[in-house]
């Protein structure tokens, strides 16, 4: 039993030296990170600039004379960023002997080419009118599924696509049955099928012989 408890009381003891021992190395990689941040042609310090730490969600601004102050860890990479300049990424040393490390910040001015804006005067009623009534209106799904249920395009796609699996199939199994049947004789000629006949009036008044103009 004191055995155990001896046992019990060294473990514990373990625990609470290796916790400190974290404690301590985290708290020697917190660094308060202070500075200013100025303009690089100037030295004039910059309102409203974003200082927020990579890969994290922890950042401040800085005040109207450009100074801030952030808590990071050692090895953290700071950015800077303002509308009106360039991005700027530093890291913070590893090696900071204390917790505390200052920076004077210089960023440079980014200039942005905006596309060129036309400002015309507002039209006329007769020109809106005439816009109006010209411009395109895109069809809408009801239009599209008429324009395609249309006699003439549903026979301009029969004629046009090509057979899937099932049907070049089934093609494949009749053309093979009527082999088998007309096995060792001629097969009936089409001249002489009435029916045959009366397609090929009908596709000729369509003008399906016609020839297509590219």
């Amino acid at each position: 039993m004191k055995k155990a408890l001896l046992l019990l009381v060294l473990l514990c003891g373990l625990g609470a030296l290796e916790s400190k021992a974290q404690f301590e190395t985290v708290k020697d990689s917190v660094v308060q990170l202070y500075g200013v941040v100025m303009t690089a042609d100037s030295l004039q310090g910059i309102p409203a600039v974003s200082v927020t730490v990579k890969g994290q969600n922890r950042g401040t601004i800085t005040n109207g004379q450009g100074i801030f102050s952030i808590v990071v860890l050692k090895g953290d990479e700071v950015e800077f960023t303002h509308v009106s300049y360039k991005s700027k990424v530093i890291t913070v040393p590893r090696d900071i002997a204390g917790n505390q490390y200052s920076v004077a910040q210089l960023l440079v001015e980014d200039t942005v080419y905006l596309p060129a804006t036309v400002i015309k005067a507002r039209p006329t009623p007769q020109q809106f009118s005439r816009d109006f009534v010209n411009a395109k209106v895109p069809d809408d799904d009801i239009e599209i599924a008429r324009q395609n249920n249309d006699v003439a395009k549903r026979r301009i796609l029969m004629q046009n696509t090509p057979a899937d699996g099932g049907e070049a199939t089934s093609l494949q199994f009749r053309n093979i049955a009527n082999r088998a049947t007309y096995a060792g004789q001629l097969p009936p000629q089409k001249i002489f099928d009435p029916a045959a006949w009366a397609e090929f009036i009908k596709a000729w008044k369509r003008g399906d012989f016609k020839r297509k103009r590219s």
